[in-house]
């Protein structure tokens, strides 16, 4: 039908608008972050992108969601305060016959969230926790950035490098400090370069330079010359957690339902769902009166959007937690979204009789 093609098309159009400028903020704050995180020696420089698209990916059911909750609020608010409803209530149309058209945009949206949610995401926290492990366990010398002074993982070592081949395996212009309680070392080298020895253990070995001894609060420093000087490398130790439930697939989680896993578990089934059940929502909340402005409904749309997202965060943390069961925490609250839709549905289809039958006897 006329208004069935007429809905689809401002819904595509306004969910293109809406999905772009909520990706751009989204990419934004994602850049500042782990430009931040780079900056401060948490994060790979050279990660920073993969992460970012990592991030991407872990968000966007979020955003799709918003994405069709928004499009559809918008572009029935729009036709309300146009007075388009006026003419399609005057047709014999009721608001209940805009269910049809919004699911049928909802829905293909639902599933998309869903693919991400439960296959896509998982995979993409995995790729990015990678990163990370693969950023801590590297040693004191692959952490070396030319031109900027570092720490050492034990942090009784500072490290200065001039410059570093591609590979990072070659160092040029060293300067090192070692402090072990009062006494204080400094080794100063012009190049240097890293070996591995069959014991699996990784040692700087650095080439034509010297070695200052002595201790600290004096002045006297005994000097030794070295042709090659071997400096251990110290592996850092693991600080990203493996066993996460947010980087295991779907299959993982059902298999082993423990309390965290069904709270992921939880959290991927509820975003699909809210999907579906944000754009019935939409459509009684976006009937507004002229004269009361569309201000309302936007912050009661906010309103109620925020309570149902940080209660699904709350569901999935009780369970997680082991204080609530799934089945008693995850559908109890949709099911109440779905009456409230209901309940929203029947005022707004009971009001304009009221008001028409009101008329009418005002006429008589």
């Amino acid at each position: 039908m006329l208004f069935e093609k007429a809905l689809r098309r401002d819904l595509l159009n306004l969910a293109g608008v809406v999905f772009a400028a909520l990706f751009v903020i989204m990419l934004t704050t994602s850049l500042i972050r782990f430009l931040g995180r780079a900056a401060s020696d948490r994060v790979d420089t050279a990660s920073v992108l993969p992460l970012i698209a990592f991030n991407s990916i872990n968000v966007l059911p979020v955003l799709l969601v918003l994405t069709v909750y928004v499009a559809v609020l918008m572009s029935l608010t729009r036709a309300f305060r146009d007075s388009e409803m006026v003419i399609w209530f005057a047709s014999g149309m009721s608001l209940t016959a805009w269910i049809r058209p919004v699911l049928g945009v909802a829905v293909p949206i639902a599933l998309l969230v869903a693919l991400v949610a439960f296959i896509v995401a998982p995979w993409a926290n995995r790729q990015a926790n990678e990163y990370q492990q693969r950023f801590a366990q590297r040693e004191d010398v692959s952490q070396v950035a030319a031109g900027r002074f570092r720490e050492s993982v034990s942090a009784n070592r500072v490290f200065f490098v001039e410059s570093l081949n591609d590979a990072q395996t070659e160092v040029r212009n060293v300067f090192v400090t070692q402090s072990r309680g009062d006494a204080l070392s400094v080794v100063v080298s012009r190049s240097g370069s890293i070996e591995n020895r069959p014991d699996g253990s990784r040692f700087l070995v650095l080439e034509d330079g010297r070695r200052y001894d002595g201790t600290r609060g004096r002045a006297d420093f005994r000097l030794m010359e070295f042709g090659r000087y071997g400096l251990r490398l110290e592996p850092r130790d693991t600080v990203v957690a493996e066993d996460r439930a947010k980087f295991k697939s779907t299959r993982e989680l059902v298999a082993d339902p423990s309390p965290r896993n069904l709270g992921e578990l939880a959290w991927r089934i509820s975003l699909p769902v809210s999907a579906v059940l944000m754009a019935l929502l939409a459509i009684p909340l976006s009937a507004m009166n002229p004269r009361a402005g569309r201000s309302v409904n936007l912050l009661a749309a906010l309103l109620i959007y925020l309570v149902y997202s940080n209660l699904i965060t709350v569901v999935q943390s009780r369970i997680g937690q082991g204080r609530a069961s799934f089945a008693f925490g995850v559908w109890p609250l949709h099911l109440a979204m779905l009456l409230l839709i209901a309940w929203l549905f029947h005022r707004r289809t009971t009001l304009p009789r009221r008001w028409f039958a009101r008329w009418r006897a005002a006429r008589a």
